[in-house]
């Protein structure tokens, strides 16, 4: 009886554990407004996003940074559907397809609104946090986390190249 009672209490607290780990409860779907092509100029370069839309419980980007006629970064973003909330994963290339990191960058949900979604760094590199939000249906701005704190918001605006 008691060996049964510590495995119960054990079990309750990894159940907590799990849960206080866990980003707030969250669903792909509530993340479609992010679709789209947006494009706006970071400097003397152009951003592009171009997010796909929402399927198999993820949603995904492809990012392209271009400049003086050339091409300066790639990047990939998934955001999935994992144990009730959402795990973002980033990665980046320079020009030749040649990574920036050996892996990817992933953050946690830790926030979500109806137009907005704020993610935090679990990898111990990279942006301690990103976020995105959609002011309007022409708007899209990204949060890039910045250490000690600050924010550097790049807005985008929708365009369609199709």
């Amino acid at each position: 009886m008691k060996k049964l009672i510590n495995t119960l209490v054990a079990s309750s607290f990894v159940l907590m554990a799990a849960s206080v780990i866990a980003g707030p409860p969250a669903t792909i779907q509530q993340l479609s407004w992010m679709t789209g092509n947006w494009a706006g100029n970071l400097g003397p370069n152009q951003l592009e996003e171009n997010w796909i839309s929402t399927e198999g419980r993820s949603l995904m980007a492809a990012v392209r940074m271009t400049g003086a006629d050339a091409t300066s970064m790639f990047e990939v973003i998934t955001i999935e559907e994992v144990d009730g909330s959402l795990v973002l994963h980033i990665q980046q290339w320079d020009a030749g397809f040649q990574p920036r990191t050996e892996v990817a960058q992933k953050l946690e949900l830790v926030e979500i609104t109806e137009n907005s979604v704020k993610f935090e760094d679990v990898s111990g590199f990279g942006m301690p946090t990103l976020g995105y939000s959609n002011p309007d249906e022409d708007t899209f701005v990204i949060h890039v986390g910045q250490e000690g704190g600050n924010t550097f918001d790049i807005e985008l605006k929708a365009r369609s190249i199709w």
